[in-house]
């Protein structure tokens, strides 16, 4: 059992949960969040990306302060996309495996038959995972009551406001209005998220920043490849095919061009599917789900589409291209290298970009190591 989460405050049985997941050490955000939260309480603002084990820091706080006698929702997590909210709820249920109490966590997302969530609440429900959407859906059919949430959770704020949600958000706050605490998740603080937090949140709202060099997990290498234009899908396919059984994600930047390496890699003999944002909900849960279940072997992705890919045992993420952002980046590698495996991330760049790579690695802390030839990972 893991002495680090037991001092930082974690109950024993969650304890046993993280174990099953691989997760024996707590990372910075965890160690840094934890004590707080499940301390004095309050509002709490976190300036933290994707990959930095923040469902960890607010979910394992969320269930301790759970009453499981009490049949009534007692805290919401609000997620900007149904992949992050379904991979959140996800996540609160593998963390309670070893509860002697049954704590029940209903996932609310748009794209998802409403008339069965409506079903679904009827039953005792402690803890909702939702879309903005969607709850708002389901509070204007009278489907749930926010009068006992103790606990309202905005997980990556900043993309929700630049999604359009900022007066979904602003309802799901007024209809709360009992909690005791809120707290707020996000990579940036642009001027919409501070003023969410200046209208409904405490001023002494307790505040933690995760610098850059903490974002990235330790358990994941990083390398770089330096290949033309025209080199790279050579590269890539021979990279692959070195590959065994090994399972991984590709990059893109663009929808056109995730299609298009998508069908160089087919027509090479890969076994590959393709997840861009112009898919229908539907058609995007059909590609994760096969992709889950092992029916091809690599996924090659835009950074749009590419929120709660979350698939156990993937060895190595490349970028086919450089991401334009450096939490784009972050996010990227954090599909590797997940519950205490080691993983690798490889960036694909051309002669020019090698200063780039080298400045990436100092903002990250993390040093990258120069492929000459495709190796197995």
């Amino acid at each position: 059992m893991s002495k680090k989460f037991k001092k930082l405050g974690v109950r024993d049985d969650l304890i046993r949960g993280l174990a099953d997941l691989g997760i024996r050490e707590p990372t910075p955000i965890q160690e840094q969040a934890l004590p707080i939260l499940l301390g004095t309480g309050g509002d709490f603002i976190a300036q933290a990306q994707t990959g930095t084990g923040k469902t960890a820091a607010f979910g394992l706080p969320l269930l301790m302060q759970t009453d499981p006698r009490a049949a009534e929702i007692q805290s919401v997590v609000v997620a900007p996309t149904r992949e992050l909210a379904k991979q959140i709820g996800k996540q609160l249920f593998r963390f309670t495996k070893y509860c002697s109490e049954k704590i029940f966590v209903e996932v609310l997302t748009g794209g998802d038959d409403i008339d069965r969530q409506v079903e679904a609440l009827k039953r005792p429900t402690h803890a909702v995972v939702v879309t903005p959407g969607r709850l708002v859906d389901l509070l204007g059919r009278r489907a749930l009551s926010l009068d006992k949430v103790k606990l309202l959770i905005l997980d990556e704020a900043d993309e929700m406001l630049s999604m359009g949600f900022k007066g979904e958000v602003s309802l799901i706050c007024e209809r709360t209005a009992s909690r005791r605490a809120t707290w707020l998740f996000s990579a940036t603080i642009p001027t919409g998220v501070q003023r969410l937090i200046t209208d409904y949140m405490s001023a002494d709202a307790k505040v933690l920043k995760v610098d850059s060099k903490h974002l990235v997990n330790r358990d994941i290498e990083h390398r770089f490849m330096v290949c033309s234009v025209k080199e790279k899908a050579t590269r890539l396919l021979e990279f692959l095919r070195r590959q065994g059984e090994g399972r991984g994600v590709i990059f893109c930047r663009t929808k056109a061009g995730a299609i298009a390496l998508a069908e160089t890699l087919s027509e090479g003999g890969c076994a590959v599917g393709v997840l861009q944002g112009d898919l229908p909900q539907l058609e995007r849960d059909k590609v994760l789900r096969s992709f889950r279940k092992g029916r091809f072997q690599f996924l090659v992705a835009t950074d749009v589409a590419s929120r709660g890919i979350d698939v156990e045992g993937l060895a190595f993420v490349i970028h086919h291209q450089l991401p334009e952002k450096i939490d784009q980046y972050t996010h990227r590698s954090g599909r590797t290298g997940r519950a205490g495996c080691a993983g690798v991330s490889i960036a694909m760049i051309g002669q020019r970009e090698k200063v780039d790579i080298y400045r990436l690695g100092i903002q990250l802390g993390v040093t990258f190591t120069e492929m000459r030839r495709a190796a197995r990972v």
